[in-house]
């Protein structure tokens, strides 16, 4: 049986983003590792998973969660580090 690690990595993703993807779209993890798998495969699809992230960090902010935004901003830090081919439209090798 595939274990919900073994579906996060093989997302290309790590677990706080699979995360901030399943809070994003109130989907159960396994789901967003594969909506996470999806995207960052499709043209402009990891703008849309930075997009989604950014959302967290605002409906954070906006209920008064400070601490689970800061968590959320790394989170979106590392996603864009780890992902910047992607996100600038590159291909990586």
């Amino acid at each position: 049986m595939i274990s919900i690690e073994d579906c996060i990595a093989m997302s290309g993703l790590d677990e706080a983003e699979i995360l901030a993807l399943a809070e994003h779209e109130h989907i159960p993890e396994v789901v967003a590792a594969a909506l996470g798998t999806y995207l960052l495969h499709r043209k402009k699809g990891p703008q849309k998973i930075r997009q989604m992230i950014e959302d967290d960090i605002r409906e954070a902010m906006a209920r008064g969660d400070k601490a689970h935004a800061k968590d959320l901003l790394a989170v979106l830090r590392h996603f864009m580090k780890e992902h910047k081919d992607e996100l600038s439209g590159k291909t990586s090798a």
